[in-house]
């Protein structure tokens, strides 16, 4: 169904607030559109005794239709989350252990990241079909509407699909990034680095609010004379809408794009306003949106961190997007395939550093503290301990990377120790 014209309008002007409140108070002219990561079930968060093992007098089994609305004044304590459970509960009961295992892990870690972006989120208890081959999902709602999903298990067999149910896998649309509370990236980034979790999509967008000098026409121009070109090579474009119809009632928006999904890094140049308001709108908004994908790269949390930095480092040209809004940004760009080998070794080390430094470093000043010398050298020698992600590289790439990075992440103040 096609929205009224007054809701694409007071959608539009919630949506505008939101950011331009955002640009004000942290002066982030580089908002965070959609972020996606996945996280090995092995370090996901474990679910509760509830949620595994309900009470029987909480499961849909023990009741006969008519004590339903009996059972939901038992359940109804001021907690809406315990009745989530208990309907998530009966939900699990019909799957395989195994099944039921990995569905309580995807809730614990929907309600986490629900958590994460604030009190307007909640958890869907209702198992849904899955996307992306994913065989089930459990929606994250912001005010009853869906605005993301966690999926777990695999909807295909064999050894891609067994690798697969061994994840879960988060996806945060628009909406969620763009009613998150504040605070919300940074927070989201930990949870990544807590749970060695891997960053698979981030959209980083910078808003031109009173459209931009030349107008969309100008990127045609900017693309053919060279300016977009990056170390020496022209990507692909793309045009979509009306850009040669000088009749503007029937212009519902145009697009440039830039790059390729294949390529893992595409930039969507687009009258946002239109898209929003309506063709009938006047709207001069202009919207960047740099999608990076994990296809050719390994994406760092610090993109949740420092969005800005890291839509200056995709090319001059996004620089000179950028300082022409007036953002100040160091770029960091991500390397693909010839740097990639490197640029892993680095991010494992990094996230085994975040790890101890937040979840192991107050266990570790006890064993410092009160082992013997001979068990902490025997325990620090064993290099089979050494984390399952570090052991496909020699000690000698790991060493070289480790101290650099530890000392990186501490004077840049990304962690905070938990030596407490």
């Amino acid at each position: 169904m096609t929205k009224h014209r007054n809701d694409l309008v007071l959608e539009g002007n919630e949506i505008k607030a939101r950011i331009h409140a955002e640009q004000i108070k942290h002066r982030g002219y580089v908002h965070t559109d959609w972020v996606r990561f996945t996280v090995h079930r092995r370090n996901a968060p474990l679910p509760s005794e509830e949620l595994l093992f309900p009470l029987p007098e909480f499961t849909s089994s023990h009741y006969h239709v008519s004590d339903y609305a009996r059972l939901s004044m038992c359940m109804d304590d001021g907690k809406p989350e315990r009745r989530h459970e208990v309907r998530l509960a009966n939900a699990l009961r019909e799957m395989s252990d195994s099944d039921q295992m990995a569905g309580a892990q995807a809730f614990e870690m929907a309600k986490d990241v629900a958590s994460i972006l604030g009190a307007d989120f909640t958890v869907d208890p209702e198992v849904r079909k899955g996307k992306d081959f994913y065989r089930h999902r459990l929606d994250i709602l912001r005010k009853g509407h869906p605005v993301g999903w966690v999926g777990f298990l695999s909807t295909s067999a064999g050894s891609r699909g067994d690798a697969q149910s061994q994840t879960l896998h988060v996806n945060l649309e628009g909406m969620a990034c763009t009613f998150a509370q504040s605070g919300w990236r940074d927070t989201l980034a930990d949870y990544i680095d807590q749970h060695r979790g891997l960053l698979t999509r981030i959209d980083l967008a910078v808003d031109f609010f009173d459209g931009i000098a030349g107008g969309m026409e100008r990127f045609r121009d900017e693309y053919k004379s060279g300016l977009m070109d990056h170390l020496g090579q022209r990507p692909g474009h793309r045009l979509d809408g009306t850009w040669d119809c000088d009749d503007v009632a029937i212009n519902k928006g145009r697009s440039f794009y830039l790059g390729n999904r294949a390529s893992g890094k595409l930039t969507n140049i687009y009258e946002k306003g239109l898209q929003l308001y309506g063709p009938e709108s006047s709207s001069q908004w202009t919207r960047f949106e740099l999608r990076y994908g994990n296809q050719k790269r390994l994406l760092p949390t610090d993109m949740l961190r420092r969005p800005a930095d890291f839509f200056a480092g995709a090319s001059d040209w996004h620089a000179a997007i950028l300082r022409e809004h007036g953002a100040q940004a160091l770029p960091e760009p991500i390397p693909c395939e010839a740097r990639l080998p490197v640029q892993t070794i680095e991010a494992e080390v990094e996230r085994n550093a975040r790890w101890f430094i937040r979840t192991a470093g107050a266990s570790a000043c006890l064993a410092i503290k009160y082992l013997d010398e001979k068990t902490m050298f025997t325990l620090l020698d064993d290099e089979s301990r050494i984390p399952g992600r570090l052991r496909k590289f020699s000690m000698a790439e790991v060493k070289a990377a480790y101290l650099d990075v530890f000392k990186r992440i501490s004077t840049k103040g990304r962690a905070e120790p938990a030596f407490a």
